[in-house]
């Protein structure tokens, strides 16, 4: 049967736990924020006041306001002398200068009393018209009142993070929310804004905390045969659960972090074959120059697209050749150097210079695939797309037994015959394209989330080794073994934001019958 301390002696126990700590050299963990419903350190804080929606004319505009002084600037600003409007409720209100009693504008009022606000604090939202000068006036307006000053970028959301309404994944996703620009970033910044990231990170951290009280308590207390038998026992399967999960976390080949950032996709090929033509085709503009003349492109040309609702940075490269030219030398460098970091390329190949015998066209193409890729990758491999362009200028039953020869070839990645002169096949080449790039980000709906962040893949990275600590020191020296298991909880605890050394001593008081 489990008991609980007295209070009184839950002090002595905590100060006798810190100073055994204390002699072997380790300190306490260090809470990262506070999770008590007060921002930290914002107490006493001004009140701070912003353009929440954006600039530029507009319909209508929102200035948030947030701090102990946003009560006080409702009653001097739209009227409410006496008392304040109902929490969350919109109401028209004529906007005046506190100084001129000047009227500003006729908009919506909103009161949002802390903590039930988005930074937990007292907070005032008016929805205001979206002119530049109407915007300008109300900004005025409130730098006139006392205790108020113009927010810096993120505050409001520091402070929402502060007062424990968000944490620190969430905020992230936030963030990613709001600078997603196709569909599938839309999803997934929505996803981890949600918490599950969060909450699959939590999960761990509560885990981890067991763990390391477990065995705390078994150091400090089995010599006085205080502990039940097989806490290690408990903690090895834990620990050794908890690394397998986070491996198979690490191994997602980026995709969550490929979807954020833009898939990488290369256009590599000889000179004259197509690339720069390619590029304006996929990206509906004269982003490149194109030209008779070999050599055209000496430098990188990048630009981003939506395919089908997936992020991509689409490069234009150098022809890859032997030039004497310093500067287009330079270019190939830089062409080979992006193809070494692409996700997918596209070797794009003219069919005119094919062999007359398209028998031989399979090896022909093999063969070019190896002076393109990098020496690791194989040809047939799955982040390679091979375009043959300028297949209008082919008749056509021989693009079509060109078609038949090379569909399904062992030893060639996926083959798209087109012309960027007629458009010609570019429909099934962008259903190819695209399922590549689905391919490469996952389905931000599907599955458990996926890391986001290199942020929290390094912090992962360094859990997931302070883990293999514990198991290398298990049988030799517990107190190293769980120096491991705390750093692997300050690691996780970096990507969440909180950990504090108050959890572990609750968690040993809740599991342990300590001087029954």
């Amino acid at each position: 049967m489990m008991l609980l301390l007295p209070s009184i002696y839950r002090g002595m126990w905590r100060a006798a736990v810190h100073s055994l700590r204390t002699s072997r050299g380790t300190q306490p963990l260090r809470s990262l924020s506070t999770c008590d419903g007060a921002p930290a350190g914002l107490a006493d804080a001004d009140t701070i006041f912003a353009l929440s929606s954006g600039h530029g004319r507009c319909g209508v505009a929102v200035v948030r306001i947030s701090g102990p002084a946003s009560a006080t600037a409702l009653k001097r600003m739209a009227g409410h002398t006496q008392s304040l409007p109902r929490p969350r409720t919109a109401l028209l209100r004529s906007i005046t200068d506190p100084r001129s009693k000047e009227v500003l504008d006729h908009g919506l009022v909103l009161w949002f009393p802390g903590p039930r606000s988005f930074t937990g604090e007292d907070s005032v939202e008016f929805h205001i018209h979206g002119g530049p000068a109407v915007i300008t006036a109300v900004l005025q307006a409130l730098g006139s009142v006392p205790g108020m000053r113009p927010a810096e970028a993120g505050e409001f959301t520091r402070r929402a993070f502060s007062a424990g309404k968000l944490g620190l994944t969430e905020v992230e996703g936030l963030g990613d929310l709001i600078h997603a620009e196709t569909e599938a970033q839309r999803r997934q910044a929505l996803r981890q804004m949600s918490g599950e990231l969060g909450r699959l990170y939590q999960d761990w951290s509560h885990r981890l905390k067991r763990s390391l009280a477990h065995v705390e308590a078994f150091i400090d207390f089995s010599e006085d045969e205080l502990i039940e038998d097989g806490v290690l026992n408990q903690v090895d399967r834990s620990v050794s659960d908890l690394q397998a999960e986070m491996e198979r976390h690490l191994n997602d080949e980026r995709r969550g972090e490929r979807l954020r950032s833009g898939v990488q996709v290369v256009i590599a090929g000889a000179t004259n074959a197509g690339k720069s033509s390619l590029l304006n085709t996929l990206c509906q503009r004269p982003a490149a120059i194109v030209s008779p003349i070999a050599g055209t492109t000496r430098d990188v040309v990048e630009t981003a697209l939506d395919i089908g609702g997936f992020p991509v940075l689409l490069s234009d490269t150098a022809g890859l050749r032997d030039s004497p030219d310093l500067v287009e030398r330079e270019g190939v460098r830089r062409a080979r150097e992006r193809v070494e970091l692409a996700d997918l390329t596209l070797v794009v190949v003219d069919c005119a210079g094919l062999p007359s015998e398209l028998q031989q066209a399979a090896g022909f193409l093999q063969e070019h695939l190896r002076s393109v890729l990098p020496s690791q990758e194989q040809p047939g491999t799955d982040r390679c797309l091979l375009v043959l362009n300028k297949t209008d200028l082919l008749p056509e039953k021989q693009r079509q037994k060109l078609d038949r020869e090379l569909r399904g070839v062992s030893g060639l990645p996926p083959v798209c015959l087109i012309s960027c002169q007629t458009n010609e096949g570019l429909k099934d080449f962008l259903t190819v394209l695209h399922s590549k790039v689905k391919t490469l980000c996952g389905d931000p709906l599907s599955g458990a989330p996926t890391l986001t962040q290199a942020r929290h893949r390094a912090h992962l990275q360094r859990c997931a080794a302070a883990l293999a600590q514990y198991q290398q020191y298990r049988d030799t020296d517990l107190a190293l073994a769980a120096e491991g298991v705390r750093l692997a909880l300050t690691s996780l605890g970096r990507i969440t934001g909180r950990v504090g050394a108050e959890e572990i001593l609750d968690i040993i008081f809740k599991d342990f019958c300590i001087g029954k």
